[in-house]
């Protein structure tokens, strides 16, 4: 049973208080090794919080979500059911898109979710963005009345991802226990280990220079590429908005423009904009931007648009690559 108790300070349970939750965050990672153990580990978690009147959702990949599906029965109703491999294609898309917005749904109330990023499916390529996530939630969350539960296939999973884990989740669940995790760090600083370079675009990429004059050329450019690239009318449309937005954000807060390559490999359309910039605030594009600050949105609306964003950045110089499957 997942621990419901106040957290310390770094994110972990008191279990001496296990009555004090409404301005609480707790997010335990399940390590499961077969379809017994996870339904095991999530169906009780599920029923708890619907007896407990609490909204209940689920996000987790399409297989899992059948099982899980299948296991509660009636109780499926009553609970908001997501494809993650859908919903959570691009990680970055998850905490906004998802997961706050199930709790903004809900003000006032506890809620409780199951939401797998990271399963066997995913690439090397999507599994940084997918490990900064994981550890975002925390700072994301902090204070929040939330408890998200976030499986873990010990079976198929990397067995460096599933040592993430430990570091991303301050408890953990192995079958019937339940602990707290020895490996849980500062989640910031976390993320920021996986702020890492991006390889050079391959020598046949189209280029283009960004500057305010170029921003036309930029959309026709992009928009050209995407349909010789096979993308349907509304992805074309998404990924020249997404460039266009990128691309009007450098001209905006950056004196030297930037550089635009575009190119494509076998599965995908990949358009990478690289600037003198720095992007300082970890959870950009991964949390709702307020109102009184209506030029701050690019970077959640391009996650919202691409299948995959990867952004490495430091101090004057930032790289932004935006995928979008063919």
């Amino acid at each position: 049973m997942i621990p419901t108790a106040r957290p310390d300070r770094k994110g972990r349970p008191h279990r001496d208080d296990p009555d004090q939750l409404s301005g609480t965050f707790v997010h335990p990672a399940l390590f499961y090794a077969d379809r017994h153990e996870y339904l095991a580990g999530t169906v009780p978690f599920i029923r708890a919080g619907l007896a407990a009147g609490e909204p209940v959702m689920v996000a987790v990949p399409g297989g899992n979500l059948d099982h899980i599906r299948t296991a509660l029965g009636a109780d499926a109703g009553r609970v908001q059911l997501h494809d993650m491999s859908v919903a959570g294609r691009n990680p970055g898309r998850i905490i906004p898109g998802v997961l706050l917005a199930f709790a903004a749904a809900h003000l006032g109330k506890r809620v409780r979710i199951i939401g797998e990023p990271i399963w066997a499916g995913r690439s090397a390529i999507e599994y940084p963005a997918c490990a900064q996530h994981e550890a975002l939630i925390n700072a994301a969350f902090a204070g929040r009345p939330a408890t998200i539960l976030c499986p873990y296939d010990t079976t198929r999973l990397d067995r460096r991802w599933l040592d993430d884990a430990y570091r991303t989740h301050p408890v953990v669940q192995l079958g019937d226990e339940v602990r707290e995790s020895s490996q849980y760090a500062d989640p910031i600083a976390v993320a920021a280990g996986f702020n890492l370079p991006l390889p050079d675009p391959p020598d046949e990429a189209t280029t283009i220079s960004i500057d305010f004059h170029a921003l036309p050329a930029i959309r026709r450019v992009v928009t050209a590429e995407a349909i010789a690239a096979g993308l349907s009318p509304d992805r074309v449309s998404d990924l020249t908005l997404a460039v266009s937005e990128l691309a009007a954000n450098t001209v905006r807060h950056t004196g030297a423009g930037g550089t635009l390559a575009v190119w494509t490999d076998r599965t995908r359309l990949i358009c990478q904009l690289t600037d003198s910039g720095h992007i300082t605030n970890p959870l950009a594009g991964r949390i709702p931007v307020p109102p009184q600050q209506p030029g701050s949105r690019g970077l959640l609306l391009v996650n919202q648009l691409c299948d995959l964003v990867r952004v490495h950045t430091v101090p004057g110089a930032t790289t932004v690559r935006l995928h979008m499957h063919r």
